[in-house]
């Protein structure tokens, strides 16, 4: 995404929606033919997208209706397909995909992920047609990072601080650390690869894009930190 998004530094931004349920509560499960999974693996996976294509085909063209309509795109601009568990919306300014997976710690429950990638620009975002599309649909905001990031040096540059607002937990490891921003309700969650912002309410992208830009500023604060998301 272009615009004042960040850009040298990051190789992908993505808006990610969860949501899910139960197995046993899709319409493709039959309680006198089926069993629920006790195992989060192909198999189930495989059986999960012949239970929950009803719903997924259901939600998926609901999307496309409300994108093709909403954001007065023409047949050759918009673009449906689906391949349970997945759905794939193709639109010309940006891509959504919708999965159905089996929860690896509770296989008898499913989780729907939702992901808006390759937004052209922040603009868009930002426009009330857009907004109307997807209003409460997403909860974080993923940066895929094109030189990766040291999270060690990540820890050290926040622990170096002095009344910065800025906390950070990890473990012993340092494979990852989780960062609070004073007066920001969210959770910055940074990986070797990713930067991860996770709020606590679904909202638009453009609502997203704007309650991100204080954790933008926080990280101002310092080199080590502002080069993560410049």
């Amino acid at each position: 995404m272009t615009g004042e998004l960040p850009s040298s530094v990051v190789a992908g931004i993505a808006f990610i929606g969860r949501g899910g349920g139960t197995v046993k509560t899709l319409g493709g499960f039959k309680k006198s033919h089926h069993t629920l999974p006790d195992a989060a693996n192909a198999a189930t996976n495989a059986f999960l997208g012949k239970i929950c294509a009803g719903e997924l085909a259901a939600e998926a063209e609901t999307m496309f209706q409300a994108v093709r309509a909403g954001l007065g795109y023409k047949r050759k601009e918009v673009a449906l397909s689906i391949a349970s568990p997945t759905a794939v919306l193709t639109a010309k300014d940006f891509v959504v995909e919708i999965v159905y997976a089996l929860e690896a710690a509770a296989p008898v429950r499913y989780a729907v992920t939702t992901t808006l990638r390759e937004l052209r620009s922040a603009a868009l975002a930002r426009t009330g047609e857009f907004s109307a599309v997807f209003a409460r649909k997403f909860s974080e905001i993923s940066f895929a990072l094109k030189r990766g990031a040291q999270v060690e040096a990540v820890i050290d540059a926040i622990e170096g601080l002095e009344d910065s607002g800025l906390a950070v937990s990890y473990p012993s490891d340092c494979r990852e650390c989780e960062i609070g921003v004073a007066g920001v309700d969210a959770r910055v969650r940074c990986t070797a690869d990713s930067l991860e912002v996770v709020f606590p309410r679904t909202s638009s992208p453009g609502e997203l894009i704007e309650a991100f830009a204080a954790v933008r500023g926080a990280f101002a604060i310092n080199r080590t930190l502002a080069g993560l998301i410049g």
